[in-house]
């Protein structure tokens, strides 16, 4: 007897580089309950900007995403700006930083923090 297994696709991807980067501050931080909060709000050169937080708090209507034990949050109104986006972390000569690859977004500024949808 098979059994079939069906799996929901993700709302977003929570990549491997940027939860290490959320556990290194939680541990800078010496608080285990922060999560990596997302978010989008109104501004920036394209009508759009991501936030990116640390705090301890969830909502009712959060969606929170998982990778090695630590979690990314998003609220309900960002949600549908994010569905489908990646979550990652770099570094370069630029710095490091959080980045959105928001397949959503009609276009971008230059540095990627803002977008228009």
């Amino acid at each position: 007897m098979s059994t079939v297994e069906s799996f929901a696709p993700s709302p977003m991807f929570f990549t491997d580089a940027a939860a290490r980067r959320v556990k290194a501050l939680i541990s800078e931080e010496n608080n285990p309950a922060l999560k990596l909060r997302v978010y989008v709000t109104g501004g920036g050169c394209s009508g759009f900007q991501y936030g990116f937080d640390l705090n301890d708090q969830l909502a009712e209507d959060d969606t929170v995403i998982d990778n090695a034990d630590v979690s990314l949050v998003i609220d309900s109104l960002s949600y549908q700006y994010l569905v489908g986006s990646t979550v990652d972390f770099e570094e370069g000569l630029a710095g490091a930083r959080f980045i959105i690859r928001n397949p959503n977004a009609q276009s971008t500024c230059g540095c990627g923090a803002s977008f228009s949808v």
